[in-house]
């Protein structure tokens, strides 16, 4: 099942102090719920991402790759992809993101194309585009608050939907 999401949010924070942290995977990796590194080298990254859908969990393993960074521009482009922990399915996104200077703080946006297949795919695209849109408002207040601390988040529970 191909989707499409499209999120905006603000962070406190200028966007060159956003920029740097939104490029660091060690700090960024825990503001988004039921995501896990297990290691950063260069531009890659491996972990795993935890999602609940519906009455399921769903634990991927995968691959992320930060791709098209401008610096300049203050944007970039994410590709992910993974294959169920247990089970046939898989998932993929693309990711871009834009920062654009906002005064004092930064406004983000975000485009999403995200492709799932296996058991996740059975609940459709209202339940999905649901579990979408809780992940990045849960991403983005968890990022908002490490760039007004400058500490890492806690954990996060995976996301029950």
């Amino acid at each position: 099942m191909a989707m499409r999401f499209e999120h905006e949010f603000t962070v406190p924070v200028p966007v060159e102090q956003a920029w740097s942290v939104l490029l660091d995977a060690e700090r960024v990796a825990p503001c988004l719920p039921g995501a896990s590194l297990d290691s950063v080298e260069g531009d890659t990254v491996t972990g795993k991402m935890r999602v609940k859908v519906g009455p399921i969990t769903v634990t991927y393993n995968g691959t992320a790759t930060f791709e098209n960074v401008d610096k300049d521009a203050h944007t970039l482009t994410l590709k992910a992809s993974g294959k169920e922990a247990r089970g046939a399915g898989t998932a993929s996104a693309t990711v871009a993101a834009r920062l654009v200077p906002d005064g004092d703080t930064t406004k983000v946006t975000v485009e999403t194309s995200f492709n799932v297949t296996g058991r996740p795919a059975q609940f459709g695209r209202g339940v999905m585009n649901e579990v979408g849109s809780r992940l990045i408002d849960r991403f983005a207040t968890n990022l908002a608050a490490i760039l007004q601390e400058g500490a890492a988040p806690e954990p996060v529970p995976t996301p029950e939907i």
